[in-house]
């Protein structure tokens, strides 16, 4: 969830400078957005308990349930219900509305001078899209917390193949050798290509030494579509 107001700024910002290349105001905007994210992330974990400390005192979770106490109100012999609902899984529910909130504070107050000085026209666009998308963010995880708990590494790489595909289907120049030097030639693409580290979420690098080396693996469902881009020309379906 720390990771996902990230991503979306970054994506805001690529899609308001409207550039195939980096430029210093690009580049600027997305090291503040950086800055931005980490600060607030920092300053959740600060006050969250134990305070000061970038630890987290959580509750144990075994199951689904945990995260939806409100459907699991005591009856006792049946003559009424104890609506005694807790956060089982504190802090894992709150502090994400605590983050979120402070990354919109924080936006709030940097964004409302760069964007306006380093993309005239467009820097305001990149705002109005995170005062769209934080909202969502915050009703997603308020409905759906416990199944994103559950599913999300499944979910990142399901999300990080489709980003791959859409990615590259926007390339004019579909052969095996175009894609390839889009990757290398540019580094726009090659900084996106290896941002998309889905593979490693199901594994979360619990183990160093045993899935450090899955890191090779982030390329390959880029040299998949590359591979097989040809079959999927639509001029071959006609």
């Amino acid at each position: 969830m720390g990771l996902l107001p990230l991503t979306f700024h970054l994506g805001c910002i690529d899609a308001a400078a409207k550039r195939r290349t980096f430029t210093r105001e690009v580049m600027a905007l997305y090291v503040s957005a950086i800055v931005e994210v980490g600060v607030a992330a920092v300053v959740t974990l600060l006050v969250t308990e134990p305070y000061g400390s970038f630890n987290i005192r959580s509750c144990k979770i075994r199951k689904l349930a945990d995260w939806y106490p409100l459907f699991h109100n005591p009856d006792p012999n049946y003559e009424g219900v104890l609506h005694s609902t807790q956060e089982a899984v504190y802090p894992l529910y709150s502090m994400v509305f605590v983050f979120y909130t402070l990354c919109l504070m924080v936006m709030l107050l940097v964004w409302l001078i760069l964007p306006s000085k380093l993309l005239p026209g467009r820097g305001k666009t990149a705002i109005y899209s995170a005062l769209y998308f934080l909202p969502a963010l915050i009703v997603t995880h308020a409905v759906g917390a416990g199944l994103i708990y559950y599913s999300f590494p499944y979910m990142v790489i399901i999300l990080s193949i489709i980003s791959n595909a859409a990615h590259f289907a926007f390339q004019l120049d579909q052969s095996i050798p175009g894609l390839l030097m889009e990757c290398v030639m540019e580094v726009r693409n090659l900084v996106i290509l290896l941002g998309h580290w889905g593979l490693l979420a199901i594994t979360q690098l619990r183990e160093g030494v045993l899935h450090g080396p899955l890191c090779a693996l982030v390329p390959l469902p880029a040299l998949f579509y590359i591979l097989t881009s040809r079959f999927t020309d639509p001029s071959n379906f006609s």
